[in-house]
């Protein structure tokens, strides 16, 4: 096993998911639900383990077809334009 790698990815999944959707609606669910905490924090790490298998799936399979360096720029400009258009409609929108 690769410690730097998983350490690495840890770190950035981690700080991803700080503060996002997913961990505001786990937030609600437990607020709702505090006597069932357990619950919610084994349905919601469930949900999370499986999108990461299939992120993890997918990217071994398009691997096959795309090179990993590709791969990276193409994702670099998808977050690039998605961050573009955000503060596009933050500006139009205020």
């Amino acid at each position: 096993m690769d410690i730097k790698l998983a350490v690495t990815v840890f770190g950035v999944v981690f700080l991803a998911e700080l503060g996002d959707k997913t961990q505001l609606a786990t937030l609600l669910f437990s607020a709702k639900s505090p006597d069932k905490l357990i619950t919610v924090f084994l349905g919601a790490s469930l949900a999370l383990v499986m999108t990461s298998a299939i992120g993890v799936l997918a990217g071994g399979l398009v691997t096959q077809y795309i090179s990993p360096r590709l791969l990276s720029y193409v994702a670099g400009v998808g977050f690039i334009l998605i961050g573009a258009w955000t503060i596009w409609q933050a500006a139009v929108a205020g």
